[in-house]
């Protein structure tokens, strides 16, 4: 939907996964780098599919916004009486939303008994991407010169998360790709909040002038602010994270502060001195 509450809601949709794996990713990493045990490894596994069910769960929710809200279309895509195509915008933004569903799904059957080859969750992931990519490029921004802008330079952060997306499929696992899908994601949502700002004022009025040429070079500007603030939200827990693991991994005398999945536990070694036992029999008269 083309208003201030589609805006905002697509961005807090790419906002909450982005700001996940900001936290998510280093202590995966944490969790490599220590040899943790199965019950890491499970944890992981667990918030995988939780993750891949949460984004299936908002893609269908995405989906159910755009049609039925009073003014979409409401499942129907071409009007007899006017012979004309209905809500195609709407449209657009469904079709986004479903191939983020059917990532989600592949998140999900990823760990099922079907044993998936590996890699075609990311490689979902990249196809949704790319999807949404092109989807914004063959937008129709008749007399909409500012918003064709504004979405041009989303653009950047789509292909970007997509092309690290397809990376991962062959490198798994990879930090430096992870690092920084997390960090388009995270634009991604940042920027479509400030794309509802621009174009639809939740105080009311009009958007920004579109003839004005100082918008066009303050919003390429503003854009690469944002990005600035995603990396440095990346970087800052990731950093977080290393910090915490040096905390938690201190020695204390004989009890070890290890990392088990972002809680820290302590462990007592066995102490190999001999146990006195008390001795069976009458006591000397």
């Amino acid at each position: 939907m083309s208003s201030f509450i589609g805006s905002a809601l697509r961005g807090t949709f790419f906002l909450v996964f982005g700001l996940g794996w900001s936290v998510k990713y280093p202590l995966k990493y944490l969790s490599r780098t220590w040899n943790a045990d199965s019950r890491a490894s499970s944890w992981i596994k667990k918030l995988d599919v939780l993750e891949g069910a949460a984004k299936a769960f908002f893609a269908l929710a995405g989906i159910l916004a755009e049609q039925f809200i009073p003014s979409g279309p409401h499942m129907g895509l071409y009007s007899k009486e006017s012979q004309s195509w209905e809500k195609l915008t709407n449209w657009q933004y469904t079709t986004m939303y479903l191939f983020y569903g059917l990532s989600g799904i592949m998140d999900v059957l990823f760990y099922s008994p079907f044993k998936l080859s590996l890699g075609l969750d990311r490689l979902l992931l990249s196809v949704a991407m790319f999807s949404e990519g092109f989807l914004f490029w063959f937008h129709d921004y008749t007399n909409n010169a500012l918003g064709q802008h504004l979405h041009s330079l989303l653009l950047i952060a789509v292909f970007g998360g997509a092309l690290c997306a397809l990376m991962e499929v062959f490198l798994r696992d990879h930090t430096i790709l992870e690092f920084f899908r997390t960090s388009f994601f995270i634009l991604q949502g940042s920027w479509f909040w400030q794309i509802g700002f621009v174009q639809f004022p939740p105080w009311g009025g009009r958007g920004w002038d579109q003839t004005d040429r100082g918008n066009f070079t303050f919003l390429t500007l503003c854009f690469f602010w944002h990005y600035a603030a995603a990396l440095l939200i990346t970087a800052a827990n990731s950093v977080s994270s290393h910090w915490y693991r040096k905390a938690c991994q201190a020695n204390f005398g004989n009890i070890d502060v290890e990392l088990d999945w972002g809680f820290c536990f302590r462990k007592t070694n066995q102490s190999s001195d001999p146990v006195l036992l008390p001795e069976d029999g009458l006591d000397e008269k």
